[in-house]
């Protein structure tokens, strides 16, 4: 074996214990995606610059709307794992639907969930589907890294194999004895960190002026960030690969690819509002 080959180091699922209450990291990971996203999103609507006036969202908006995209994204992230990854499976045993604390969760169904939180939301309070859904997906890059970070320390969703000289390869305890690709930190930064930093350089030169635009970017250039990680990505072995070595994953993101790109192109041509439309 080569010296530079990493030995995973393996990680108490529990991050923390006081009796019989635990929380796993998994959790403080959707925990701590929630409340800097909060913190990041009140940032944006409070710097009126980035908008051309005052945000179209008020503050006690986005406190309110909070809770309603924690429930779409948790709602849809298991609906989308029952429906797109082991169906089969809940079908035999309905009652695990409800059991989240053993794992199992889809980025495309809670982005769905948070789509339909979305706009039921922003219908409720005649505030802008667009614009809300700017803010959402501006802040998202941040949940889906530390989402990542998460699924490596579980030692879950590894990598396809790798050839054992790559200095980085990880054996992985419950992935056999083979190095592979750690495609979860692959994956933290092109979605998490590439991804928040494309559309943070957007945002500072105005693209939030632009109701869309942000939304169609996040879509599209996730998509394709998460066919990249899916070449690197072990398939989950209920699924394995589908047509052509294609991946479940891939087939759920080129659909986002393409409607980024229209999102995007609809933002670009509509004509961004004035000032004095914002604030209206």
């Amino acid at each position: 074996m080569p010296l530079l080959l990493i030995d995973f180091p393996v990680f108490d699922p529990v991050a923390i214990a006081i009796g019989p209450f635990a929380i796993r990291w998994y959790a403080l990971a959707y925990i701590g995606g929630i409340v800097l996203g909060w913190i990041y999103a009140r940032s944006l609507l409070k710097n009126e610059k980035l908008w051309g006036g005052p945000a179209p969202i008020s503050l006690p908006q986005m406190d309110d709307f909070i809770l309603w995209v924690t429930i779409g994204i948790i709602v849809g992230g298991r609906t989308g794992y029952v429906l797109f990854y082991n169906l089969p499976f809940f079908i035999q045993h309905p009652l695990e639907i409800f059991e989240l604390w053993k794992g199992g969760m889809s980025f495309h169904g809670g982005f769905l969930g948070c789509v339909i939180a979305v706009m039921w939301f922003a219908r409720r309070n005649n505030i802008s589907i667009l614009s809300l859904g700017d803010v959402t997906t501006a802040v998202g890059p941040i949940g889906l890294f530390l989402g990542r970070l998460a699924n490596f320390i579980n030692s879950e969703l590894w990598g396809r194999a790798a050839d054992p000289s790559l200095p980085w390869a990880v054996v992985f305890p419950n992935g056999g004895p083979l190095p592979r690709h750690p495609s979860q930190l692959y994956e933290a930064g092109l979605e998490g960190i590439l991804l928040f930093t494309v559309l943070g350089i957007m945002i500072r030169f105005g693209a939030l002026r632009r109701p869309g635009l942000i939304l169609g970017s996040f879509i599209a250039i996730y998509g394709l960030a998460r066919v990249v990680g899916e070449l690197f990505r072990e398939p989950d072995p209920q699924l394995g690969f589908l047509w052509g070595g294609l991946t479940m994953g891939m087939l759920l993101s080129v659909p986002m690819v393409i409607v980024g790109a229209i999102t995007m192109v609809m933002a670009v041509r509509r004509t961004a509002p004035k000032p004095a439309e914002a604030v209206r």
